[in-house]
């Protein structure tokens, strides 16, 4: 292909002039199925009537990261699965997106079909948010986690792609088919095979290396011992791609695979919530995560000498500046200084024999009346909200 061109290398394949002689057995089986400048007419003349399109290489639009397949080789390749690591020749694509520019800002959303409801909140939420933020959501169309992901960003009003192990004109599985139908309108469906071609389940692990090799990191939400999600995930690895888990609980098989993949490789990335899947796939410097914080308290601004003022006023029994100076050793214009500032902040009353700890309340962090605190912003390491902090 790369040194003839398409037709060229058919021309060549057709006359035998490969060296491989796996590859011409394999070109002499397929004649069998029929002449395949036939088969290449009846696909044009269907892709036509679907309103798809095709798009190689050498269009505009094809994905640049696709690149990287060149010199993917996965360890201990034996299966021919895991040796069909080439970019694809050609896709098949339903949806007036343009496919470069939807991979551009894209992030991979990828688990298990038979996903927990913990699962599928978190895919749908991290979706939601990435399409919020004008990234694009790509994942494979199936049940369970692919599913939550792509409707996660249509939700959003955001674009998502599904990379099919079928023709486009019989997305699988049959159960999605209004999920399909919705993303061919707003989105894209993609296929390195031609309509018509069935989902045949080693296409499927093919078509995982589009996944992870065309968009900018790989997110694995839940996976069970040998879901095929954690295939998507070591393609992305060996092509040194950001590769993030979402972890579950060690109690739930549909985290095994996740958590295995974070013991195996160092370089592979925990993440809570988008803005830790941001600072993988976004701009060196730009999109960093926020710090966790816990709950803002008003005492969090004191200095060292209000702070253990505060500590030494008792709840019951009203304690005068004197006697509160003699247990901190501050001096008594330094306590009685304190002692005004707590109680301007509303953390100290004052009465007539002494000062008193103000209600539980105020110690816990809420201000009283008039004087509202600042809460802390969400953080990802907190319950993944609707804006996806």
């Amino acid at each position: 292909m790369q040194r003839f061109g398409a037709a060229g290398a058919l021309h060549r394949l057709l006359a035998a002039k490969v060296p491989d002689h796996r590859l011409r057995a394999t070109v002499e089986a397929r004649l069998a199925a029929g002449d395949p400048w036939q088969v290449a007419d009846a696909a044009a003349t269907q892709t036509e009537r679907l309103g798809a399109r095709l798009v190689t290489p050498a269009d505009a639009e094809w994905p640049t990261r696709l690149q990287g397949l060149h010199e993917l080789t996965l360890p201990s390749a034996d299966r021919r699965v895991d040796q069909e690591t080439a970019p694809p020749l050609c896709f098949w694509v339903r949806g007036a997106a343009s496919l470069g520019e939807a991979f551009q800002r894209s992030v991979a959303v990828v688990g298990s079909r038979a996903a927990t409801p913990y699962g599928l909140h978190v895919g749908t939420e991290i979706a939601y948010g990435l399409a919020e933020r004008d990234w694009t959501v790509v994942s494979g169309g199936a049940f369970g986690i692919d599913a939550a992901a792509h409707r996660g960003a249509l939700n959003a009003n955001g674009l998502t792609v599904a990379v099919l192990a079928c023709g486009v004109d019989r997305p699988y599985p049959m159960g999605n088919t209004a999920l399909f139908d919705r993303i061919a309108d707003v989105g894209l469906l993609v296929s390195e095979w031609p309509p018509g071609a069935e989902p045949l389940r080693p296409r499927f692990l093919i078509r995982n290396r589009v996944i992870a090799a065309a968009t900018a990191g790989t997110l694995l939400v839940e996976a069970a011992a040998r879901s095929g999600a954690t295939q998507t995930l070591r393609r992305a690895l060996a092509m040194k791609r950001p590769s993030m888990v979402v972890p579950g609980p060690v109690t739930s098989a549909m985290s095994v695979g996740a958590h295995e993949l974070l013991r195996e490789y160092p370089e592979t990335r925990l993440v809570t919530g988008v803005p830790h899947v941001l600072e993988e796939v976004g701009r060196i410097g730009a999109d960093l995560a926020p710090p966790v914080r816990g709950p803002a308290r008003p005492q969090d601004a004191l200095d060292d000498e209000s702070a253990l003022v505060l500590e030494l006023v008792p709840r019951r029994g009203p304690l005068g500046p004197d006697a509160l100076s003699a247990r901190t050793g501050f001096d008594l214009r330094t306590t009685l200084r304190k002692l005004s500032l707590l109680e301007q902040m509303g953390l100290v009353v004052r009465r007539d024999d002494g000062y008193l700890l103000a209600p539980a309340a105020t110690r816990s962090g809420r201000a009283p009346a008039g004087q509202p605190v600042r809460r802390a912003d969400s953080s990802p390491g907190g319950p993944i909200e609707r804006n996806g902090t």
